[in-house]
């Protein structure tokens, strides 16, 4: 009988859904403190997931959730790559 391979599932900080990992955008927050869009998924650091959708960033936004979850302040630059990935 073949294995089942389990689906990672992360929490988008913007609606609180628990969905696939591939599914969403991580943030992170790099060992040297910069705030980053982490294409591969990757990357070192603390992480934050975001569905690709412009209300739940606008939620995480509002909330300051992105802030409370990387516990660092982000500046309006990565803000604006993040609404950039929604559009593609």
């Amino acid at each position: 009988m073949p294995k089942v391979k389990k689906i990672p599932q992360r929490m988008c900080v913007g609606c609180q859904e628990m969905k696939p990992k591939k599914e969403l955008i991580r943030v992170v927050k790099t060992p040297e403190s910069t705030i980053e869009v982490d294409i591969t998924g990757k990357s070192a650091g603390r992480g934050a997931y975001l569905c690709p959708r412009e209300e739940c960033l606008q939620k995480a936004i509002k909330g300051r959730r992105l802030e409370k979850a990387l516990r660092h302040s982000i500046s309006n630059e990565v803000f604006e790559v993040l609404k950039q990935r929604l559009v593609k």
